[in-house]
């Protein structure tokens, strides 16, 4: 019996490609998971990653994974300006394409802590990178002493252990959800729902230093109770994250 339950198994990862890596989510975390998504509204191949980050967000929930989803701007041209994207988040996938010497950027695309990429709707491949980032120990501290709004400018007051000369910290002011009815391009007459959408993003070269405050001002019209700050430790010279940090706005 148990050598027949065994091929089944076999058979079943062989014909759906599931290994049943969502198992070790259960376990005990020692590391996080940085989800990266490089997205656009006039993307008709984005929907099903925009799909996939909200079902992976919703089963990680209180877990340390941090999903970024950074609409670029490279598609604006085709009918369809994208209202949350920016040139600076195209520039940034720019830069995961050097420092993994990929041979260009594309959408859908997820980077997962900076080292591991992945065509957006590959889910099999996805959650592979996050159960390994959460089974592998942080390389770095990131703690908040303090976080504080005053004259609309969010003040968090940090501490970075193991920092190394050439980390940055980034901090990205999240908005939590937003649907969108997307009248011209690839994908019209849809509604696209988002999550975790990067509205800004601020780089602080931490040049070694361990203390620091940090200052960032919410996009405008934006609705604090229905944000959050996701910040992370990267090696600006690999793109490696060696940690992650979320701050709920609604606690400060």
């Amino acid at each position: 019996m148990k050598a027949l339950i065994v091929s089944f198994l076999l058979a079943f990862i062989l014909l759906t490609g599931t290994a049943f890596t969502y198992l070790t989510w259960k376990e005990a975390d020692k590391g996080f998971a940085l989800v990266e998504l490089f997205t656009s509204e006039g993307c008709s191949s984005c929907p099903p990653a925009d799909a996939l980050v909200a079902k992976i967000s919703k089963e990680t929930l209180n877990r340390p994974v941090y999903i970024l989803s950074f609409h670029v701007d490279y598609w604006n041209r085709l009918g369809w300006k994208d209202v949350y994207s920016k040139a600076e988040f195209s520039a940034r996938q720019k830069r995961y394409t050097d420092w993994m010497h990929l041979s260009g950027a594309y959408t859908p695309q997820i980077v997962v802590n900076g080292k591991t990429e992945m065509v957006g709707s590959n889910e099999n491949a996805l959650r592979r990178a996050v159960t390994a980032g959460l089974k592998n120990t942080s390389a770095a501290i990131l703690t908040f002493k303090e976080a504080s709004l005053s004259q609309q400018k969010l003040q968090l007051q940090y501490q970075v252990l193991n920092a190394a000369d050439n980390y940055t910290l980034n901090i990205a002011f999240v908005q939590k959800q937003a649907q969108t009815q997307v009248k011209a391009g690839e994908n019209a007459g849809k509604t696209l729902p988002h999550i975790n959408i990067v509205r800004e993003l601020k780089t602080i070269p931490l040049n070694g230093h361990q203390l620091g405050t940090a200052a960032i001002t919410p996009p405008e019209n934006f609705n604090l109770k229905d944000g959050q700050v996701i910040s992370f430790i990267q090696n600006s010279s690999t793109g490696e994250i060696m940690t992650a940090k979320e701050v709920q706005l609604s606690a400060i």
